[in-house]
């Protein structure tokens, strides 16, 4: 139980009871990871039922979609991207880029992303036909970003070897987590595809297209992971699963 309070408490805006961060605690809590996305799943759920219910034009709904997110996980996750953002167009050494990474400071090219990610999501949202099967394959999107990121924290290695995500990495057994946090993946795969084999697949393909970039940029400009690239992937991992539904919602009707 304490686990479970420890990651929403971290990863949430959920009010939780005062726990100790025991290592005990600290070992499993990434593993709950997912749950929080579930909760922000629902409420998302919830508000595209009530946005088609109630009429809602596309531009309210949108903009309730993109906000809901931010406001349950505190923005804990676009702060880890804009971050990163700042860190990628340094053009500097990887030292240097991990120490950007830990500088409070936001960086223009931090500003400038953040808002070009917050246009291209708030249009996807405008876009998407969130209703049906598919409105329940959208609400699985934070489950699945955050099983997604929890798998690389445990697999891939931590650039740093300190910080707030080794806080969460160094107490646990990695082989009893990454057994879990694949369950979890596979779990949201299969309910995915079982909901919308179309939309759901398309979900998938934008999600494992986020994988292979984060994989890949991760270890060329950083040598492995850290807690505000986590959040970056979160990020790109939610837009592309979004954004590959609209497509495919498009490609559906053209044909």
């Amino acid at each position: 139980m304490k686990s479970l309070i420890i990651a929403f408490a971290m990863y949430s805006k959920v009010p939780m009871p005062r726990v100790d961060w025991e290592k005990k605690a600290l070992a499993w809590a990434l593993c709950f990871f997912p749950l929080v996305g579930a909760v922000i799943g629902a409420v998302l759920y919830g508000w595209m039922v009530l946005a088609r219910y109630l009429g809602f034009g596309p531009l309210f709904f949108a903009a309730f979609a993109l906000l809901i997110p931010i406001a349950l996980n505190g923005g804990i996750h676009l702060d880890g991207f804009c971050d990163t953002c700042d860190a990628l167009s340094s053009h500097q050494s990887r030292e240097r880029k991990l120490e950007i990474l830990k500088d409070s400071n936001t960086g223009a090219f931090a500003i400038i992303c953040c808002g070009l990610y917050l246009l291209v999501f708030f249009a996807c949202w405008c876009e998407v036909a969130a209703v049906g099967r598919a409105a329940l394959v959208l609400a699985l999107g934070p489950v699945l970003s955050r099983s997604l990121s929890g798998l690389f924290a445990v697999t891939l290695p931590n650039a740093r070897g300190t910080g707030l995500l080794a806080t969460f990495t160094g107490p646990m057994d990695t082989a009893k987590a990454r057994g879990v946090m694949v369950i979890w993946v596979g779990a949201c795969a299969a309910a995915l595809l079982w909901l919308d084999l179309w939309t759901g697949g398309a979900a998938l393909l934008g999600a494992g297209l986020a994988c292979l970039y984060y994989r890949v940029m991760s270890a060329r400009q950083f040598g492995g992971v850290t807690g505000d690239l986590a959040g970056f992937f979160l990020q790109i991992c939610e837009l592309a699963m979004v954004l590959a539904v609209v497509l495919a919602q498009k490609i559906e009707v053209l044909v």
